[in-house]
């Protein structure tokens, strides 16, 4: 277990309102390695992983144009620390043992090299989110939870296959446009944010959004927030400390239940 985990995770996850401060970019680097981690276990207990589909990135702080992702073919309820994957923007593993995911590389590259704030990006092959991509609409503002989406989402309208061509993913990333999350036609869910935390946590946010518009219009047809609503619930649970500070309870969970992530 790593000798920090209480400082840097635990205490994170059950004691502090705001994101740590480090004395060091190494103490950065082992607490984003660690959240990258978590992130890919929780995903792994919700349920989020569909064979060797899926990845979390985290920008290095060390060295700003690589990040760390978790290696294609093992799931994400198996990830530790150690298994996580140093890549550089040449698609070269720079620390690690394990495999790169092709499609992984193409697209989250592609957002890490053109947007320097965000720090983390995650897309997987969820149910909820990948149905509801086939619709190839946005979400509707029809609960709080979904407001955090509120104007803060696109649709990447543009479905040709597997996304192992680099502009494809300058495509997927130049769509962003600042925005804090993807629907990806007939492909899922992609969501990025300035932690690991945040990250993780507009897709979680996310993929359960998707469920309930689903279930909503299933049943009937669902009444919309008034807009001026909207942005006021976005601007408390669409921030980013908002989607930092939502992870922390689920963060401290995954820790204690599952510690050898730390490893």
């Amino acid at each position: 277990m790593c000798p920090q985990t209480e400082d840097v995770l635990i205490n994170a996850g059950s004691a502090l309102a705001y994101p740590p401060r480090f004395d060091s970019p190494e103490d950065e680097r082992l607490q984003r390695r660690q959240c990258l981690a978590a992130a890919c276990r929780l995903f792994g207990k919700l349920g989020f992983g569909e064979g060797v589909a899926g990845h979390i990135t985290a920008r290095d702080p060390l060295q700003p144009d690589h990040f760390w992702v978790n290696p294609m073919g093992l799931a994400f309820s198996r990830i530790r620390v150690s298994d996580l994957l140093l890549v550089n923007h040449e698609g070269q593993v720079v620390s690690g043992s394990g495999m790169l995911n092709a499609a992984a590389f193409t697209i989250h590259s592609a957002i890490h090299r053109r947007y320097p704030a965000v720090h983390a990006a995650a897309h997987a092959h969820s149910i909820f989110g990948r149905s509801w991509s086939s619709l190839g609409r946005l979400l509707d503002p029809i609960t709080q939870d979904a407001c955090a989406f509120y104007r803060d989402h696109v649709l990447f309208d543009d479905y040709t296959g597997v996304v192992l061509n680099a502009g494809e993913g300058e495509r997927i990333a130049r769509s962003l446009d600042g925005s804090k999350a993807a629907i990806l036609r007939n492909h899922g869910l992609l969501t990025v944010g300035g932690s690991v935390e945040a990250a993780a946590w507009w897709y979680i946010a996310m993929e359960r959004s998707c469920q309930a518009q689903l279930l909503a219009e299933a049943a009937g047809t669902p009444v919309l927030i008034e807009p001026d609503h909207c942005l006021a619930t976005r601007e408390v649970v669409g921030s980013e400390l908002a989607g930092w500070f939502s992870f922390q309870p689920l963060l401290a969970v995954i820790c204690d239940e599952q510690p050898e992530l730390l490893e």
